[in-house]
This record gives C-alpha cells, structure tokens and sequence, in this order.
C-alpha cells in the first residue's frame, strides 16, 4: 500500500523569500527518498495558468474585489483537482508556493472581504483539502521592499498600508491555526532560512530527521 503523500505550502508577504526556497526545499526532501510535487498557486495548470495571468500580470484588466477572490477559487479549485489531489494519492509530497491561507490573507485581512466567508468557498473550492504543514516566512516590510528589486505585479504595487496588513493578517491565521502554521523568521540569507524551514519540518515530520 503507497505511504501517503503530505502537503506542505509557503506563504508568505511578497519578498519574503519564498519562491526561491522552493526549489531547494523540494530537494531536500528528494535526498530523503521523498517523491515530491511542486506547483504554485495560482498555476501549474492550464487553467491556472491562464487565470494567473488576468489576476497579476494584465495590468488593464480591472477585478473587483469578489471576483479577484473567486478567480483564486477557480484556479485553486483546478489545481487541487489536477495536480494536488492525484499526487497525494500516489504518495508523493506536495510542496506549494502559496495555497488559500493567500487568499484569507490577501483578499481578507489586508482586502477587506470576510475571511471567514474566503474560508467558506475555499472549503468548496479544494474540497476540503488543507495542507498538513504551512510554512509562513515572516519578514519586515523594510527588509521584503528590499527584496523587491524586479517589476511588481498587481498585488505588489498596492502600497505600504497594504503591504502592513498582509503581514498582520499572516501572523493572525498562524495564531488562529498554531497546529497547521510554523512561523519562519526570514530576515536572514537565504541559507539560514533553509536551515529553519527543514527545522520547522523535521519538528512536524520527525520521519525526516
């Protein structure tokens, strides 16, 4: 019978350096005989792919608040179902640039709609699936504007005030959900920060140690 898979996802503000510990996170597990998945969210499916594009790359498109939330739902909703989902039940480890703590996060605390109505739909979107490990790299907003040093997106060119609430709204999800949330302190290089998120990991997973 195939072990089952685990979920792990990084969240984060925007350069809190997330992205770039993906990779090396995902090879790590591989060196400890894990099979393991990558995707992003939003992405990593046709669809995703393409919803990707109209919520951060396509500058002209305005999206209202609800809708922003709902096309999130719609492309989570297919990556679940295309890539999350079967890879799990082929017993691999999922590891995920963002899941719907993002959402909560994002359109919620620091967009202003319900999070607990964010929650709602994004029960129905993925199922019920939640991952069994979020990996929250907390940084300071001076430290992660630093970090920023490429053409923003549309999330990432809403400004300070935005940018304060995000981070405020992360560390209220990990103090709502301790069991699920470890938070990484990610002020430090990227190697130390590694060094902390296979920490947090092998606390939560001690087959990994």
């Amino acid at each position: 019978m195939t072990a089952p898979g685990r979920f792990i996802v990084l969240e984060g503000i925007d350069g809190a350096g997330k992205s770039s510990q993906v990779g090396p996170l995902a090879r790590w597990l591989e060196a400890r005989g894990r099979a393991v998945t990558v995707c992003r969210d939003p992405g990593s499916t046709p669809a995703g792919d393409a919803i990707r594009a109209i919520l951060l790359d396509r500058r002209e498109i305005h999206l209202a608040p609800t809708a922003e939330m709902l096309l999130y739902m719609a492309a989570r909703a297919q990556l679940v179902g295309e890539v999350v989902r079967p890879a799990l039940a082929r017993g691999s480890w999922v590891v995920s640039d963002r899941f719907l703590p993002a959402n909560v996060v994002y359109q919620g605390h620091a967009g202003g709609l319900d999070p607990d109505t964010i929650r709602a739909l994004g029960a129905i979107a993925t199922g019920g699936l939640e991952p069994d490990l979020v990996l929250l790299l907390d940084v300071d907003l001076d430290t992660a504007a630093r970090r920023l040093d490429r053409p923003l997106d549309k999330l990432e060119n809403r400004g300070d005030d935005f940018r304060a609430r995000l981070r405020a709204g992360y560390l209220a999800e990990a103090t709502r959900d301790p069991a699920r949330f470890a938070v990484i302190d990610a002020a430090a290089d990227e190697g130390t920060v590694a060094e902390r998120l296979r920490a947090a990991i092998g606390a939560r997973f001690p087959e990994l140690r």
